[in-house]
């Protein structure tokens, strides 16, 4: 199936899973931000300094929660499985969208945006650990190029089709409010039929590592199984710890700091880069809102269309090359692509749209070669904490790349935020450089299997 190696005791049905669960979680993560403008505008009449206020206010709560459960509930994929907690995100994400355009009042949106978070933050960990579990890991970098694709795709639908609904809804004779309120419904409860589906797909368990280590029978239990006896009752604690322990290990290092600045990038192109192209049209050429948002969403729309079809070549790559090797050449290229942006006087300009191509690539090469080298340094038994740890590396940089790049953005200029991504990448780069010589797979059938320090 794709071209993919599946391990031990996964089938394609398995296989068809992990990259639903990628389509339809991508699709839910990003639909309530996008379609969250039009709830506080339209559906509940916000505005002004309120309405910045509310955003920010929504933001902050979602980063907190992201950052706060990220690492434990890594922990809790090692714990009681992968599935359950692919499909609890799900639900808690159906809940979310289901009731935040009943919400009464700011805090009563602000603590449906926390359950929201929490339903992303269960999705992000889930998504990785469960690719790096069902393939063997001479197919690790296709796997996460299809996953990068399916999510791509996944994105797309969530802005071109379900963030429009209410808006159809509206045309349609409904009242903002009511609009809002049922296609936030709809999306609910495709979310909800998607945790169904994927709750009898998914493989029960974790994935029976591919190769029994030298000397050991076949049928024997090994890596994931052994490792899952030898540390099922672990506190969840100790495995966080072990989570974050693992990071001696020069490659799960870079891993990790290749994390901190993919997640940001991600952010980056989704909020400044349109908000850079609005500005400036609206500004410089006279544009009207309308106008403005439809320049943004080309160009935008251009870096997206690269990421989409970029996943399956650094997922290409990621099987023919070292892994961290992959890595530093997706940092360089990225932090290129993003300093070149101080090079963009006209953002309507021709250019703009190569830089954008750029951008796209950059991106979804970052995104796409971190998990696979983080998987091939981890045991089978401490992937989902080490996961975790690896997507709150993201989301504190998505937090500190994004407060800082937008503080630059007003005090110096538009490109400030995407320099700062492009800086940060180019360090990365370079600490691979140093490091990639040091990097050791750890056997993954080897169930007690630790990274050397």
């Amino acid at each position: 199936m794709l071209g993919l190696d599946p391990a031990t005791g996964i089938s394609r049905t398995n296989l068809w899973a992990c990259m639903g669960l990628g389509l339809l979680g991508t699709a839910v993560i990003t639909f309530l931000p996008a379609a969250q403008p039009y709830l506080l505008t339209d559906a509940l009449g916000l505005s002004g300094d309120d309405l910045g206020r509310t955003t920010g206010y929504l933001q902050v709560a979602a980063e907190a929660a992201l950052i706060l459960s990220l690492a434990w509930y890594g922990a809790l994929a090692d714990r009681i499985g992968r599935r359950p907690v692919a499909v609890a995100g799900l639900l808690l994400c159906a809940l979310g969208a289901a009731l935040y355009p009943f919400a009464g009042n700011v805090a009563v949106l602000v603590a449906l945006r926390v359950v929201f978070a929490l339903g992303i933050a269960a999705l992000n960990v889930t998504m990785s650990a469960i690719t790096a579990d069902y393939v063997r890991d001479r197919a690790r970098g296709k796997a996460y190029g299809w996953l990068g694709l399916f999510s791509g795709i996944g994105a797309v639908v969530a802005v071109l089709v379900l963030v429009r609904l209410p808006n159809m809804l509206e045309a349609g004779g409904m009242a903002p409010a009511t609009a809002a309120q049922v296609g936030f419904l709809v999306v609910a409860g495709l979310v909800l039929l998607g945790a169904l589906a994927l709750r009898g797909t998914l493989a029960p368990g974790l994935a029976t590592p591919a190769e029994p280590p030298a000397g050991q029978p076949s049928g024997q239990p090994s890596g994931e199984r052994a490792g899952e006896r030898a540390g099922e009752r672990a506190g969840l604690a100790r495995l966080v710890v072990e989570g974050v322990r693992l990071a001696r290990d020069p490659g799960v290092a870079l891993s990790y700091a290749a994390s901190f600045v993919a997640r940001a990038d991600l952010a980056l192109v989704a909020s400044f880069l349109s908000l850079w192209i609005v500005d400036y049209a609206k500004a410089v050429r006279g544009m009207s809102a309308t106008e403005a948002l439809a320049k943004s969403g080309a160009i935008v729309g251009v870096a997206y269309m690269v990421i989409v079809v970029g996943a399956p070549l650094f997922g290409w790559l990621g099987d023919r090359m070292r892994r961290q090797d992959v890595v530093i050449l997706a940092q360089a290229l990225a932090g290129a692509a993003y300093l070149s942006t101080l090079l963009v006087s006209d953002p309507l300009g021709p250019g703009m749209m190569l830089v954008a191509a750029a951008v796209g690539l950059g991106e979804i090469g970052v995104i796409t070669t971190a998990g696979p080298l983080l998987a091939q340094q981890v045991p089978a038994r401490y992937r989902g904490s080490s996961f975790g740890v690896q997507t709150l590396c993201g989301a504190i940089g998505i937090f500190v790349i994004s407060g800082v790049g937008g503080w630059l953005y007003d005090l110096w200029r538009p490109a400030a935020p995407f320099a700062l991504a492009g800086a940060c990448g180019l360090l990365v780069a370079l600490f691979g450089l140093a490091v990639r010589r040091r990097v050791t797979p750890v056997p993954e059938a080897v169930p007690g299997a630790v990274p050397a320090a």
